[in-house]
């Protein structure tokens, strides 16, 4: 039995609390908000299309990036 437990890949999942993931969709909402709120000359700074823009602020806040889930 030992041996079939040892063998199995180890996995690194990681587990995070309903309160951080909450923080982080949060975080991410305000930054899609902020980035829906730019003119056409920030947008080009950043190197973004008017498409880019929609496409990122349109997603849902549970769609969180794995960067802000620390």
């Amino acid at each position: 039995m030992a041996y079939a437990l040892a063998s199995r890949p180890v996995t690194a999942s990681r587990r995070i609390g309903t309160l951080a993931f909450l923080r982080a969709g949060f975080a991410a909402w305000r930054q899609r908000r902020a980035l829906a709120r730019l003119d056409a000359h920030a947008r080009r700074d950043l190197g973004l299309s008017c498409y880019d823009v929609f496409s990122e602020s349109a997603r849902p806040i549970w769609n969180v990036p794995t960067s802000l889930l620390r």
